[in-house]
């Protein structure tokens, strides 16, 4: 996929530090909590996203707790954008972590500055933040909360409603604690003017910690305007502390999701019981019933129908297709394909690598594993199709497998158009049954068969008239 170009804004180009390096005590994990995840992805990888989609020129991490693990989820990087890693050991406050990325800051850029435990940061309202620093400015990205406990309140000279400073809630006056407007934690701000006022920070403070938000009134001392960018959206702004706080922003974040896809014209069976973690493409008239969880990238062709409780992942399922419900398509990097008009469950798993024709049928307790199932063919009941290629038409009996694993290696199995496949029978790879064939029920076929030909493969009957069964004997 092209990424975007780095962007300049007409003010140099732009470098993102991420702060990453806190504990999150509150979450009772040994994960780090910026790998914890929403929406499918860790909470660090939507804001690295978010700051590859402005065109970062260069990503800074701050790692501290669990940085082995957070440096090791980032390897890959994220888009065009360079990402490097910054260590604060001992965590010192946000100014402190700001401090430890300074070094590796380039001076003719803006810097913004994001947490990453703050995962639904938006792209507009960062290229917005950027404008409004313009190169030369101080931006805060503020928001006005009706309870702002616990946050930086924003101070503005009287009269002029310039920013003068941020106050942390422990150190405000019950006056400055009136205020209801506060500093989100995003800012963005000239790299020049920013490391010079790094270095004259100091940790006087109710915390004894050095803030990042004390930049304000150094910038407001040296004639540096401060301006504030407000926004009234809480989700770019909601950081996560405990798994409540995880929670409640995965169901706003999943419900402004489905009122985008309603919007589009999906028709949601209840927007409040569905969960898309990942991308998800939908055609006109799709319907989605509801406790359906989509992840990877997944497609939905025309008229789709999804019954409820089904998980599908990395999956292109095309028009007409009715998924019947608690059916399993996991298509990880193989992906998986379902053909136009395909009828599939319920209670069906389509595992990596399962191609399936129009039309195909694939019924309750069916498993599909690397195979190609070609247009019209049927498996309705109970079967196994593994590293197989199925022809047209085909119908493939209840309880019927194909036994692809001999203990070391995976083998084919080949079945030509318009074959039957009895119930009960096992396809012992690497074999071929030829095009119009039948295979009798309860047969174990181990080598190919010729077209037309009726194979069976079968113990012949005993019958035993007048047989007893054994009795149990008395209890003593």
């Amino acid at each position: 996929m092209n990424q975007p170009p780095q962007q300049n804004n007409d003010h140099g180009p732009i470098d993102v530090v991420i702060m990453a390096a806190g504990k999150g005590t509150r979450m009772k994990s040994r994960l780090p909590k910026v790998l914890h995840r929403l929406g499918g992805r860790a909470l660090l990888a939507h804001v690295a996203g978010t700051a590859a989609r402005i065109g970062a020129r260069d990503v800074v991490v701050v790692t501290g707790h669990g940085a082995d693990q957070v440096e090791a989820a980032m390897a890959g990087g994220v888009g065009n954008a360079a990402v490097r890693f910054a260590r604060q050991e001992p965590q010192l406050g946000t100014g402190h972590a700001v401090q430890q990325a300074a070094p590796l800051l380039a001076d003719d850029g803006t810097v913004v500055v994001l947490s990453g435990d703050v995962p639904l940061i938006g792209e507009e309202t960062l290229r917005a933040l950027v404008a409004a620093s313009a190169g030369r400015k101080l931006a805060l990205l503020t928001i006005e909360f009706d309870d702002p406990t616990g946050y930086g309140r924003v101070i503005r000279a009287a009269g002029s409603g310039d920013v003068q400073a941020v106050v942390e809630h422990k150190d405000a006056t019950e006056a400055q604690r009136a205020v209801r407007e506060i500093y989100s934690g995003v800012m963005a701000v000239p790299a020049r003017v920013l490391k010079g006022w790094l270095g004259r920070l100091d940790n006087r403070n109710a915390q004894g910690e050095y803030y990042l938000t004390d930049v304000v009134k150094l910038a407001a001392a040296d004639g540096v305007p401060v301006v504030a960018h407000i926004t009234t959206d809480a989700l770019q702004v909601a950081g996560i502390n405990s798994p409540a706080q995880l929670a409640a922003l995965e169901r706003a974040w999943q419900l402004r999701q489905a009122n985008a896809l309603m919007e589009q014209g999906v028709r949601l069976a209840d927007p409040a019981r569905f969960d898309l973690r990942g991308t998800l493409e939908c055609a006109g008239d799709v319907e989605i019933d509801v406790n359906c969880v989509f992840e990877g990238a997944v497609s939905l062709g025309e008229g789709v129908r999804i019954g409820a409780n089904c998980v599908i992942a990395n999956a292109r399922i095309e028009a007409g297709a009715v998924i019947h419900p608690f059916t399993h398509i996991e298509g990880e990097k193989a992906g998986v394909t379902v053909g136009a008009g395909s009828l599939i469950g319920p209670f069906a798993r389509l595992r990596p690598g399962a191609q399936l024709g129009a039309e195909v049928h694939i019924g309750n307790f069916v498993e599909v594993k690397n195979s190609t199932l070609a247009a019209g063919a049927k498996a309705n009941h109970l079967a196994y199709l593994g590293d197989a290629t199925v022809g047209e038409r085909v119908n493939y009996g209840a309880g019927s497998i194909t036994a692809n694993y001999d203990g070391a290696n995976k083998h084919r199995t080949v079945i030509g158009d318009d074959v039957h496949v009895g119930s009960n029978c096992v396809l012992v790879a690497p074999i071929t049954i030829g095009a119009g064939g039948t295979i009798g029920g309860g047969s174990t076929i181990n080598k190919s068969t010729e077209p037309g030909a009726l194979t069976v493969a079968r113990s012949k009957a005993v019958s035993f008239p007048n047989w007893k069964r054994p009795q149990k004997k008395p209890k003593a």
